[in-house]
């Protein structure tokens, strides 16, 4: 395997993180920044306030996009299982696009 192969499946894979982590990550931030602002303006310090509203909202998006982050996932998955046979096999590195 090459050192360009390795780098494209790990530049590939970070990619995936961002894109399975990035949605669940703004919505988290933005509900608490709500909730931090709506805090402020009542001058309410409760920390559970702030918490329950955001475990909510990450567990309704996990809901809603559990199915399209598992598709993802899992072709990742079988795609780099599928290039294992390939890097022996004087084929290339089974890796690519």
């Amino acid at each position: 395997m090459t050192p360009e192969a390795v780098l494209d499946i790990m530049r590939r894979s970070m990619w995936l993180a961002v894109e399975c982590a990035g949605p669940l990550l703004a919505i988290g931030v933005a509900v608490g920044l709500v909730m931090g602002l709506i805090q402020a303006a009542t001058q309410l310090n409760e920390p559970a306030i702030g918490f329950v509203p955001k475990i909510l909202a990450l567990g309704a998006a996990l809901l809603a996009m559990g199915g399209w982050l598992m598709s993802r996932l899992v072709d990742f998955g079988r795609e780099m299982l599928g290039a294992i046979a390939h890097i022996g096999t004087g084929g290339g590195s089974g890796f690519g696009p």
